[in-house]
């Protein structure tokens, strides 16, 4: 399958409080991977999804792991500590713990997760606490994820892709949804909300209707 080179919009001016330039480790620039924009789509998000479900055996975790990542605008470090105690089956909704200095808050879980969720609870041992697992039985960890979505994205045409992504696309998908500033910024946990305006000054649908 040929690949897709990631283009559209600029960075972002700042990534939850940092320079976008302060990248993780052995997290390329954009200038030298040849990444264009820092997000995805939300079908390019679905192609990750349906390629994860056909690789192997866990093919229903990982691709579960994909999807809450963008529904929820996970970090990859919040991702892979997700336990069962923070999802609530009877009201369907996710508790979701937020990292470097982010709120927390309670997101609704949508039907096609929750029956995902629901699957891969069948899978575990009655009393796990984590709902990534390897198959030692231990919590998946974030060189994991990274990994897994890599050989994904290689997959299914999106080679440069990395899990950061994944939260812009969140970002990005409610701006495109004309979601008011203040609830993005809630549901991505920010601070200080001009980590959220850029999703909304810079969504891709913003002048779709300019010459209207």
């Amino acid at each position: 399958m040929p690949s897709t080179i990631l283009r559209t919009v600029p960075r972002l001016a700042a990534q939850d409080g940092e320079k976008l330039s302060r990248r993780p480790p052995g997290r390329t620039t954009n200038a030298v991977s040849g990444r264009e924009r820092e997000y995805l789509t939300p079908g390019e998000v679905d192609r990750l999804v349906k390629t994860a479900r056909g690789r192997g055996r866990y093919g229903q975790r990982d691709s579960l792991a994909i999807l809450m990542a963008f529904r929820h605008g996970l970090r990859v470090s919040e991702l892979v500590g997700l336990k069962w105690s923070q999802v609530d089956f009877v009201t369907q909704r996710l508790t979701v713990h937020r990292l470097k200095g982010s709120l927390d808050s309670t997101h609704p879980i949508e039907g096609d997760e929750l029956r995902e969720l629901r699957k891969l609870a069948r899978t575990q041992e009655t009393g796990t606490r984590f709902l990534f697992m390897t198959e030692r039985a231990a919590p998946v960890s974030v060189a994991w994820f990274q990994r897994m979505l890599s050989r994904v994205g290689v997959e299914c045409g999106l080679p440069l892709v990395h899990p950061h992504m994944l939260r812009h696309a969140t970002g990005f998908a409610l701006a495109d949804k004309d979601r008011k500033v203040r609830e993005i910024q809630d549901y991505l946990g920010h601070r200080n909300i001009q980590n959220t305006v850029g999703y909304t000054r810079l969504a891709p649908s913003r002048f779709d209707t300019i010459w209207d």
